[in-house]
C-alpha cells in the first residue's frame, strides 16, 4: 500500500541494496587525511628492515661479559643512517647509536647510563645483562609482504605514517559523492537574519553539511521555497551535476510538501516512504536511472538528525565497505514508550568504572527540540514490540558526538 509503514530494519535493508559506488581516485599522500582507503597497504620489506640498536651505547659479544669481562676497548662508532660495521676483535666493543644498523660480529647492546668511559676504553658498571638486549631485530614487527592496513579505512595520521614508511607517496583513495543539502519551507529565513515572529532560521542543514564534512564529505548548501514549479526547475538542473541530495522537509502530509510529487516527475525512483519509528517517521528514500541517490528527510530538527544517523550513515558506510560496529550500552534509567514503533531516543553516555558504558535516556519536547541535542551525546535504539525498557538493560546506541 502506498501509505504503508516498513519497519525499521526493511529500511536498512533497502538501504544496502541501493548503496553507492564510488570511483578511485589518487591523491598525494599529503592530501589523503579522512579519506577512505581504496588499496591495501603492504609491507615493502621487513619492520624494522634490519637489527636496529634501540640504546645509545656500546655493543658487545655477550659470551666475554659472562666470561667476565668488564672492560672493552672501543673499535669504532655506529651511527644512525651508516653503512653496517663490523666487529674486529671480540674481546673490544663499537660505540652505537639509537637508530644505527647493529653492527656485524655483536650481540648485545649496553647503554651509556651502565658504562664507564675514559681513554677509548668502556667498562661496564653491571653484575649481569640480558643476551641481546636493547636490539629491535629485523621483521620482529612486521615482515616483508604482510597487509597492514586494509582498504576500506578511513585514514588517520597512523595510517598516513605507515603509508610514508612503505614508501607511497601517493594513495588510491575513494571518490566521495558531490552532495548538496537542501532546506525548504517559506518559513525559513538565512542564518543572519532575523527571523519575524512566523519564521525560522534554516539551521538543520549546517548541522548536516558540519556531520558529512566528519565524514570526510563536502556538500553544497541550497533553499527551496514552497513552490512546485522552481522546485522542479531547480532540482532537474542539479541532477545532472550532484551524485548525492539531502532535502530536509517537504516529505509529509502538508498541503505545500510538494517534494514526493516533483521529485516522481524528475523520474526518480521511490524505494520507501514512511518508518516504523519516532521521531523521523516520514523519511524518503529514492534513486534515478542515472544512479543519483535521494535522501529526503523530514523538516523537524530532531528528525532530519535521526535519519542522518541512522540512514545516511549506514548507506555512506556500506557504500564504502565499511562494517559498521555497533556500540551497545547499559540503560540507567526506566523509559516507558507504548507506541509499536523503534525508539530512538536521546541519552547521554558515561564510562563506568566496571569499564562498560551507560547511558541516562534524556526525553526533549518533541522532535523539534533541536536544543535537548546539546544535552545529550547520542540515540539509544529501542526496539518495536516493547513498551518498557528498564535500567541496567542492554541496548544499540548511537552516538553523535565523540567523548573520549
Amino acid at each position: 500500500m502506498e501509505n504503508t509503514f516498513i519497519p525499521y530494519e526493511k529500511a536498512l535493508s533497502i538501504l544496502e541494496e541501493h548503496k553507492g559506488e564510488f570511483p578511485i581516485e589518487s591523491r598525494n599522500l599529503e592530501d589523503c587525511i579522512g579519506a577512505y582507503l581504496a588499496e591495501d597497504l603492504l609491507a615493502d620489506r621487513d619492520f624494522p628492515p634490519f637489527d636496529r640498536v634501540t640504546m645509545d651505547g656500546i655493543a658487545i659479544v655477550y659470551g666475554t661479559f659472562e666470561n667476565g669481562k668488564r672492560t672493552f676497548n672501543i673499535e669504532s662508532v655506529a651511527a644512525a643512517g651508516t653503512p653496517q660495521l663490523t666487529l674486529k676483535d671480540t674481546q673490544n666493543c663499537i660505540e652505537v647509536m639509537t637508530g644505527a644498523i647493529m653492527p656485524n660480529g655483536v650481540d648485545t647492546v649496553i647503554r651509556y647510563e651502565d658504562l664507564t668511559i675514559e681513554n677509548n676504553q668502556a667498562t661496564i658498571n653491571l653484575d649481569s645483562l640480558n643476551h641481546k638486549q636493547n636490539v629491535h631485530f629485523k621483521g620482529i614487527d612486521i615482515a616483508q609482504g604482510t597487509k597492514i592496513v586494509n582498504q576500506g579505512k578511513k585514514l588517520s595520521s597512523a595510517e598516513i605514517n605507515i603509508a610514508a614508511a612503505v614508501g607511497k607517496a601517493s594513495l588510491l583513495v575513494k571518490k566521495m559523492p558531490k552532495v548538496v543539502i537542501f532546506s525548504t519551507g517559506d518559513e525559513l529565513v538565512p542564518v543572519h537574519q532575523t527571523p519575524k515572529l512566523h519564521q525560522i532560521r534554516r539551521s538543520n542543514i549546517y548541522g548536516i553539511q558540519a556531520t558529512l564534512k566528519e565524514w570526510g564529505v563536502l556538500a553544497k548548501l541550497e533553499h527551496l521555497a514552497d513552490n512546485k514549479e522552481e522546485m522542479l526547475a531547480t532540482i532537474s538542473v542539479l541532477l545532472k551535476e550532484y551524485d548525492l541530495f539531502i532535502f530536509t522537509g517537504g516529505v509529509s502530509k502538508g498541503k505545500f510538501d510538494y517534494l514526493p510529487d516533483v521529485l516522481e516527475e524528475l523520474k526518480v525512483k521511490k524505494h520507501f516512504h514512511k518508518i516504523q519509528q519516532r521521531p523521523g517517521k516520514p523519511f524518503w528514500f529514492g534513486s534515478n536511472t542515472e544512479g543519483k541517490k535521494i535522501f529526503a528527510l523530514p523538516g523537524n530538527p530532531v528528525s532530519s538528525f535521526v535519519c542522518v544517523y541512522m540512514y545516511l550513515q549506514f548507506w555512506l558506510q556500506k557504500s564504502l565497505g565499511i562494517e559498521q560496529e555497533v556500540l551497545h550500552v547499559k540503560l540507567k534509567n526506566d523509559v516507558e514508550f507504548k507506541p509499536d514503533l523503534v525508539y530512538f531516543l536521546e541519552a547521554t553516555l558515561e564510562s563506568n568504572p566496571d569499564g562498560t558504558l551507560s547511558a541516562e535516556a534524556i526525553k526533549g519536547n518533541g522532535s523539534g527540540d533541536f536544543a535537548n541535542l546539546v544535552k545529550t551525546d547520542g540515540f539509544l535504539i529501542l526496539p518495536q514490540n516493547k513498551s518498557q525498557f528498564f535500567a541496567n538493560e542492554v541496548y544499540p546506541f548511537v552516538p553523535y558526538r565523540t567523548k573520549w
